[in-house]
């Protein structure tokens, strides 16, 4: 795992802010997912093993660093960060990408305004 994954494995936002810092792509991918496809898995996972509410730190923060909600990188893989979050019930991830990006009900980015 690369340094920049494994701090989104851990929620480490510290961590991972240094690594972006320091030149890690914010499109960095891994085991056939990029980083923001792996923050909503996270963010899921955590949810559903703890019973805390969602929360969208790591979805938000690689957002905010330029990384895209419409990137899959793996043929046949696990879709779009914002498809993931859709199909998994990650509604507050949903909401905060579609804020980045218009998109049509296909999960289509739509020319803008």
């Amino acid at each position: 795992m690369t340094p920049a994954h494994d701090a989104v494995e851990h929620e480490d936002l510290p961590r991972l802010r240094t690594l972006l810092d320091e030149g890690a792509d914010v499109e960095e991918v891994h085991g056939g997912l990029t980083l923001l496809q792996h923050a909503v898995d996270v963010e899921i996972d955590a949810h559903t093993q703890t019973g805390e509410p969602l929360h969208v730190d790591l979805t938000a923060y690689l957002l905010a660093r330029g990384a895209d909600p419409l990137a899959s990188p793996a043929p046949g893989g696990a879709g779009s960060a914002l498809h993931t979050a859709r199909l998994r019930g990650h509604w507050l991830a949903v909401a905060v990408m579609e804020a980045f990006v218009r998109v049509d009900e296909g999960g289509h980015r739509t020319p803008e305004l």
